[in-house]
């Protein structure tokens, strides 16, 4: 299982191990598909922290806002059993970029999940969108540099 996990990790630019908790389950008995949103919103916060973009907007009021996201569910999970959450930026453009992600169970040693998350740049400002800044497309550039989809 550990090559498993291994060759599933060396696929994206970042991962986040986490624990299924008992609550997570719903009244059917395995994850409730709303928790699998928070997986990616926790590993698309940890990549915005990695590439700098938190405090840049912190700094500028110009940031990212998500446009869409979506989840295809290939297994149920359930308790107990942990998880590694993984995402890399597989589209970059002027004023967004999209993030992918999957989910990898260790109990049943294989991915469970994947999805999307569209990113939109806007200047919290002046309520429009704007360029994702050079810093930010370099620091995407730099963490994606194993990847050859640019």
């Amino acid at each position: 299982m550990k090559q498993e996990k291994q060759e599933f990790c060396s696929r994206f630019s970042l991962t986040s191990d986490e624990s299924i908790d008992w609550g997570d389950m719903d009244a059917y008995q395995h994850v409730n598909n709303v928790r699998y949103f928070r997986y990616f919103e926790n590993v698309r916060i940890a990549y915005f922290e990695k590439a700098g973009i938190t405090q840049l907007m912190l700094d500028t009021q110009i940031g990212p806002i998500l446009g869409s996201t979506d989840c295809k569910f290939l297994a149920p999970l359930t308790f107990p059993d942990n998880i590694t959450v993984a995402t890399r930026v597989s589209q970059l453009k002027e004023k967004r970029f999209t993030m992918v992600y999957e989910v990898f169970s260790e109990k049943l040693a294989r991915v469970v999940a994947q999805g999307h998350g569209e990113i939109v740049y806007v200047d919290y400002n002046s309520g429009k969108t704007c360029a994702v800044p050079d810093t930010i497309v370099n620091s995407i550039k730099a963490l994606e540099a194993s990847f050859k989809w640019m």
